[in-house]
């Protein structure tokens, strides 16, 4: 009698996320001490697949860039990771397993952009796959028309290569947020290139937009 061959289980389907997610107020307080945390902040690229509670990742974003005082410099809002002129050019998006949102720090909440599992394209071609399962991937995009939003318009901003060194340094600020966070928190994080011809298409972003880099964050296996 010929053996019958195993069927593959079909992958469930992924269930298409709310369009706008209200993140829970922001706890101000807990976690391990900045001194304990600044310690203990690493890479880990070994991330599981338990998911982040909705007030876990509400204060994980809000650490990364979200607003902590409504009158900061040149009479915008300030945010916990600083900016060239305050001109909050960074532009973060994050990377779930029902869909990909955009997080907006004014009304603390992240905007659906795109339904459907698109992790994959946070981390660049030919990487690892170390955290392919893990709960979110954020994505840095920078918006350069921002520059004409600034507080001071130094000529700086108008410089291609100062601008280039702006927007890298105002990345590293948010993503050394998240580090800390994640070594507060007890969480792996991970720092590292996405597909960013994938994302830029995806995405429709303008010519004076482009996705630069992805980081990985959830619990340690």
């Amino acid at each position: 009698m010929a053996l019958k061959k195993k069927q593959r289980k079909a992958a469930p389907p992924t269930v298409p996320g709310p369009k706008t997610i209200i993140l829970p107020k922001p706890h101000h307080s807990g976690g391990k001490p900045v001194m304990v945390a600044l310690s203990r902040r690493k890479t880990d690229r070994n991330i599981g697949a338990k998911p982040l509670s909705p007030q876990m990742l509400s204060d994980l974003l809000w650490a990364a860039c979200g607003i902590n005082r409504r009158k900061g410099p040149f009479g915008f809002f300030g945010l916990t990771a600083a900016s060239a002129s305050n001109s909050r050019e960074i532009r973060l998006y994050a990377a779930l397993p029902e869909g990909l949102y955009l997080y907006e720090p004014g009304p603390h909440q992240l905007q659906l952009v795109l339904s459907g599992d698109l992790r994959k394209l946070a981390i660049g071609k030919g990487q690892s796959r170390m955290g392919a399962q893990a709960p979110v991937r954020l994505i840095f995009v920078v918006d350069l028309d921002r520059f004409k939003e600034a507080g001071f318009q130094e000529p700086g901003l108008w410089d291609k290569e100062r601008q280039k060194a702006y927007y890298y340094v105002d990345t590293g600020l948010i993503a050394g947020n998240v580090y800390i966070f994640a070594a507060s928190q007890g969480l792996a994080a991970w720092f590292h290139n996405c597909d960013r011809d994938g994302l830029n298409k995806l995405l429709g972003l303008k010519p004076t937009q482009m996705a630069l880099f992805g980081q990985t964050v959830g619990y340690p296996k």
